[in-house]
């Protein structure tokens, strides 16, 4: 009697010993695969995609305050986190990229401009037009709130040179713009990232701008 009653107790444990094994694996496989997922998600955040939400007014029309966007943080290079160096140093920013930034002023706040200059170009600003290498640049993307005002270094400015590994950033709403026209050039490794594409854009719950979802920044 005593063995078959041990025998029979062994036979209601097993499976439940079985099953207890079975929810602990399902629910580590669960763990690791979480894990794996935000350990991309870090690395995707890190070196290739991020996304930033438009504050401020200095980019209309081209990005409007509410706008939020995702922006390439692997097309100017890799670093290291959390430094200014370089695992590799990809494209060279080009007139007319929008970019993400350090302020200069204080590296903590990001800032979005349009590159303006490249190195070797010599910017100027003649009431409000802009000069590059002495001539006019037609700019269809920019927008004045003060057409008939011209104030001393927002409206005229320079010329100035830029130097090697340093980038002339200016706002599309060029009246009410803090950018490289006060504050000098941005260096190349203070660039963040490469404006991509507006994945969510609202002015509060109930203004969502539907049309500007998944617009090509430009």
């Amino acid at each position: 009697m005593g063995n078959i009653e041990f025998s029979h107790d062994s036979e209601d444990n097993t499976p439940k010993q079985k099953n207890t094994k079975k929810g602990k694996s399902i629910l580590r496989e669960y763990a690791e695969a979480v894990a794996v997922a935000l350990a991309l998600a870090l690395l995707l955040r890190t070196f290739v995609i991020q996304a930033f939400k438009i504050p401020s007014e200095s980019m209309l029309t081209t990005l409007l305050v509410g706008d939020q966007l995702l922006a390439n943080k692997f097309v100017y290079g890799m670093k290291i986190p959390f430094t200014h160096m370089y695992i590799y140093r990809g494209a060279e920013p080009e007139r007319g990229d929008i970019i993400i930034f350090e302020y200069p002023e204080d590296p903590d706040i990001d800032f979005i401009k349009r590159v303006i200059g490249v190195p070797g170009d010599v910017i100027e600003v003649r009431d409000k037009q802009l000069y590059r290498n002495g001539s006019p640049v037609k700019e269809d993307y920019i927008r004045f709130t003060e057409p008939d005002m011209i104030l001393a270094k927002r409206d005229n400015f320079g010329p100035i040179t830029v130097k090697e590994n340093e980038y002339f950033v200016m706002g599309d709403n060029r009246d009410n713009s803090h950018d490289s026209r006060f504050w000098g050039c941005i260096k190349r490794e203070a660039i963040r990232a490469k404006a991509w594409r507006i994945y969510w854009s609202w002015n509060g719950p109930s203004d969502i701008r539907w049309s500007r979802i998944g617009k090509e920044v430009r």
